[in-house]
């Protein structure tokens, strides 16, 4: 290995680690708000990359109706909730108000010229169709049981996955899907070219990754959300929605993926199941962070990207299996540094 390419794995690296940060402060965000390790968070990356380019073909992703569907649901709950709580029906203009929305997107979708759209409207109509999927996820399956032990909720997210998987095979296809950078100018560092498309992924993940640490760990907001977390009564009692705790959490899950796909479209081919893999190189991060640590689940998804590149070069078949492995000593490591706490005698 010369220096060369040392550089062009180092970059390769840096790019790879930065979409894995994205999505490990997302599970991160989602975890420590609602408990929830959301497992379906690598969905976001891949439909949302499938749908730029099925939109960038000028075709309109049947995936406006996945979106239909689940705000059907959605507001067949909503209704149901209020007529247990009031004894008769009434269906408010906000609950209305979602249930037209997808359909309006789905007239837009099937009247606008999508292929000679220009690059930002593609994405900004990626985003109103994926974004919105995040809290209807936590409407229909986990604010029913938000009081539930993390391991059943676990399991509903394991669940979840599957079921979206699914879907996004009915949605998709089995071909995978990729799109044209968002500016074809090339750099040039030293002896290596840097794509223009490498810089707008780790500009956009390092703005997100500050403004979520900022968010949630120096404002008082962020602190509250954290707070609906630990003692979902006592934030009741302080004014803090657990209910509305977990949509914003789960909003800005979806937009992180979202926008993570969007970014990773134009650097690689993604398939309908290329999520799992994706999201789970985050979680990877997410665990060297201790699931309690921004930063250090931002450094750790880094460090995962960094260790795959230079995994692909020496040992490519192995790559998967070195950087997954990366999890024993950590856990190793904190199950030593942690105190066993003995139960105390009645």
């Amino acid at each position: 290995m010369d220096a060369q390419i040392a550089l062009i794995l180092t970059q390769d690296g840096i790019t790879n680690g930065a979409v894995y940060a994205l999505l490990a402060m997302a599970i991160l965000l989602v975890f420590t708000v609602t408990r929830v390790l959301f497992i379906p968070q690598g969905e976001f990356v891949a439909f949302a990359a499938l749908a730029m380019a099925a939109l960038q073909t000028g075709r309109p992703t049947t995936l406006v109706w996945l979106l239909a569907g689940f705000a059907v649901a959605e507001a067949c709950a909503d209704a149901w909730a209020i007529r247990k709580r009031r004894g008769a029906w009434h269906l408010p203009r906000g609950l209305l108000l979602k249930l037209a929305y997808p359909f309006a997107l789905a007239a837009l979708l099937y009247t606008l010229p999508l292929a000679t759209l220009p690059m930002a409207v593609r994405a900004l109509l990626v985003l109103a169709l994926l974004v919105p999927m995040g809290p209807q996820l936590y409407r229909l399956f986990y604010q029913p049981i938000a009081s539930a032990s993390p391991l059943i909720l676990l399991i509903v997210s394991i669940a979840v996955h599957i079921a979206l998987v699914g879907l996004g095979l009915l949605i998709f296809g089995v071909d995978g899907g990729r799109t044209d950078p968002f500016t074809d100018t090339v750099l040039t560092v030293g002896p290596a070219n840097v794509p223009s498309q490498v810089l707008w992924v780790i500009g956009v993940s390092v703005v997100l990754i500050v403004v979520l640490y900022v968010c949630f760990d120096r404002t008082l907001y962020g602190k509250a959300l954290r707070a609906a977390a630990y003692n979902r009564t006592g934030a009741r009692l302080m004014g803090i929605s657990p209910v509305f705790a977990g949509r914003a959490t789960f909003f800005l899950a979806a937009l992180i993926g979202t926008v993570s796909g969007i970014l990773i479209a134009p650097i690689t081919t993604v398939y309908y199941d290329s999520g799992f893999l994706i999201s789970l190189k985050g979680f990877v991060g997410a665990i060297i962070g201790g699931l309690v640590s921004y930063p250090l689940a931002a450094g750790g998804a880094v460090l995962v990207g960094m260790i795959e590149a230079f995994s692909a070069f020496w040992a490519s078949a192995y790559k998967e299996i070195i950087v997954f492995t990366l999890i024993i000593p950590v856990l190793l490591w904190r199950s030593l540094r942690s105190h066993t706490v003995e139960e105390e005698d009645e």
